[in-house]
């Protein structure tokens, strides 16, 4: 174990959800991963561009899908400490949506600066 996983300063993790909430395993795959994260103490922030804010979307019906619907799990970031989640305000626009739609409070914000949030982070983990 490194020092800082032995006690020294959280290193801060983003991990960045780009796709589709089903048809492969990514979203759900990194949803798994930050609360590993979380629950080992890191500074976990989530970020979710192109088609990966679908993953946050109220009410999503998987049963033609065959799959259970993941989605409300998100509500329970909190109560790991996981409150940074970020949603790039383009790709809200370009498909539609607004903050309103998502299942759980989020942080907007445009490209620029997700830019700047993803330069600030030690590891960065793209799903």
């Amino acid at each position: 174990m490194t020092e800082e996983g032995a006690g020294g300063a959280a290193k801060r993790f983003l991990y960045v959800n780009r796709r589709a909430p089903y048809g492969s395993i990514y979203a759900l795959e990194s949803l798994e991963v930050v609360l590993i994260g979380a629950a080992f103490e890191q500074d976990v922030s989530l970020a979710f561009i192109g088609d990966g804010v679908y993953q946050l979307v109220k009410g999503q019906d998987t049963k033609a899908l065959e799959v259970k619907n993941f989605s409300p799990a998100f509500r329970a970031l909190e109560d790991y400490d996981v409150t940074k989640l970020y949603v790039e305000k383009e790709a809200l626009e370009a498909r539609g949506l607004s903050e309103a739609d998502l299942v759980v409070p989020v942080q907007v914000v445009g490209a620029e600066r997700m830019a700047e949030i993803m330069e600030a982070q030690d590891v960065i983990l793209d799903f």
